[in-house]
């Protein structure tokens, strides 16, 4: 069942966070990771707009979500987000739709 990683991120050093953003697409990939969302303009229906980055990762599976987060290569950039940012990461299980409801 896929796994889905959610970020919310506020960057407080752009120029110091801009290594991690283009090095952490390969780490990613390297555990069948994929962005679903990557920031990007956002429209508010209901309470307040965040201001922060909104990131989404699809896995295959909390397993691999895990893999990549505990990776050597995520390891080794993830102190440069943690000191050019603050913010939150967590991993969340997918759903999947029962085979019945699809017929």
């Amino acid at each position: 069942m896929p796994a889905y990683v959610i970020a919310t991120v506020d960057v407080h050093d752009a120029v110091a966070y801009a290594p991690y953003a283009e090095r952490s697409p390969a780490t990613i990939a390297a555990h069948g990771g994929r962005y679903l969302v990557r920031n990007g303009p956002k429209q508010v229906l209901e309470g307040q707009l965040p201001e922060a980055r909104i990131v989404v990762l699809e896995f295959p599976s909390v397993g691999h979500a895990q893999r990549w987060y505990d990776s050597d290569a995520y390891r080794a950039i993830r102190p440069i987000r943690q000191a050019a940012s603050q913010g939150s990461l967590y991993i969340i299980d997918g759903h999947q739709v029962p085979v019945a409801t699809l017929a």
